[in-house]
């Protein structure tokens, strides 16, 4: 049985020698993304469908906006908030200190087994780029939108679909320095025995036109290979803990770091952030746990002062990292 710390504690986190771990924000409901605001607070979605705005030492923030759509993703672009839902996104404006002009950008997205994800703003502002999960654990679908990563127009037109095969492309961050744009991805859920858990999760890097295998190709988790019918699929950058759920990703100190959300019913996989290091062509070097003892760890952040943020779905909780 994993030992986690009660909520409002980091009692129970461990990370590595040489850095230190604390509470920067308690008393939220499941967090699920987080992004900071033009007016330097750290906006918050939460799975209920409301939106908070947090600062350090923050405790139980106050709902801002209500009525999203199981929230899983927001994003800024100088004063307009872009918040990713179930299939849909929406736009507001901060303007005197209010989320006001609140308007659907982009609406009728097919979801079910899984939804619309993170949504990142391209370098130069021009596009939006936004995960759209299947719906199915492994079918056809029957809406080209789905198991992709679309790309758009900060207004909603010019709605794209970049790439395919993704069974649910749930985090999203550009690369500093290079502008690749990296994907955690979840695989299938009937793959594999207990005793050959199947598929690995992935971190891929998202190339236009590319297919990434789902449903018909896979990460092996045993043979860290892919398996199935793969001719002309995209190979990921790195292959992570099958049925971990990976899911926020972020850029810090020059590795992507991944948020392991878990399982349901198991400690068995997941619930830890790991660290990847990748060699200059963008393929992973090693994959290594960096912290762990989270009940499921979900939306990262870099914070201003140089730490990394982990929110807590589990425990309402956003714990932030950092050398001393």
């Amino acid at each position: 049985m994993l030992t986690v710390p009660a909520a409002g504690t980091s009692r129970g986190i461990r990370v590595p020698p040489g850095y230190r771990v604390g509470i920067f924000a308690s008393g939220l409901a499941q967090p699920t993304a987080m992004a900071y605001g033009p007016d330097g607070r750290i906006y918050v979605t939460q799975n209920g469908g409301t939106l908070v705005a947090i600062r350090s030492g923050t405790r139980r923030p106050a709902a801002l906006v209500r009525g999203f759509r199981i929230p899983l993703g927001l994003a800024w672009r100088g004063h307009d908030l872009f918040v990713s839902e179930q299939g849909r996104l929406e736009r507001l404006t901060l303007r005197n200190g209010h989320l006001v002009d609140r308007r659907v950008l982009v609406k009728g997205l097919p979801f079910g087994e899984h939804q619309q994800d993170n949504v990142v703003v391209a370098p130069g502002g021009k596009r939006l780029y936004w995960g759209s999960g299947s719906t199915c654990d492994a079918c056809k679908e029957k809406d080209a939108r789905n198991a992709t990563v679309l790309s758009l127009r900060p207004d909603g037109s010019d709605l794209r679909v970049v790439a395919r095969g993704l069974r649910n492309p749930y985090g999203l961050a550009f690369q500093p320095g290079t502008g690749r744009l990296y994907a955690s991805v979840n695989g299938q859920d009937e793959l594999g025995t207990v005793g050959d858990p199947e598929p690995a999760e992935m971190a891929v890097v998202i190339k236009p036109g590319a297919f990434y295998g789902w449903p018909r190709c896979w990460p092996n988790a045993r043979t860290l290979r892919l398996s199935g019918s793969c001719g002309g699929v995209t190979r990921p950058a790195a292959y992570l803990e099958p049925h971990s759920s990976a899911d926020g990703i972020a850029f810090w100190q020059g590795d992507l770091f991944v948020a392991e959300w878990g399982q349901y019913l198991s400690n068995r996989f997941g619930r830890r952030v790991v660290r990847i290091d990748l060699a200059p062509n963008g393929k992973a070097r090693r994959v290594t746990t960096f912290a762990s003892g989270f009940a499921h760890p979900l939306a990262l952040l870099l914070d201003r002062k140089g730490g990394l943020l982990v929110a807590d779905w589990g425990r309402g909780v956003v714990y932030r990292i950092q050398k001393p």
